[in-house]
């Protein structure tokens, strides 16, 4: 691990940048105390498609309307329903 001020990371940013991709870890401090980590970023791998496939679900009702926005819905047990009618 090596540690710079940030003048000296500002002055030779793309060296440090080079020697971090090569795997070292670089810290930059500000007065002497440390600030940040400066590391190479391990690349992610593709995705693939259809690796979940038969885990998601979408059943047919999907887009029917919810009954509770439905203006014409009173369930049973509505306090609001008026049980004269």
């Amino acid at each position: 691990m090596v540690t710079v001020n940030i003048h000296e990371a500002k002055t030779h940013l793309s060296r440090l940048v080079d020697r971090a991709e090569q795997g070292e870890e670089i810290v930059i401090a500000r007065a002497g105390k440390p600030v940040v980590r400066l590391e190479r970023i391990t690349p992610v791998g593709r995705r693939t498609p259809g690796v979940d496939k038969g885990r998601v679900v979408i059943h047919p009702d999907f887009d029917d309307p919810l009954p509770e926005f439905d203006p014409d819905y009173a369930h049973p047990e509505d306090p609001l329903l008026d049980p004269r009618q």
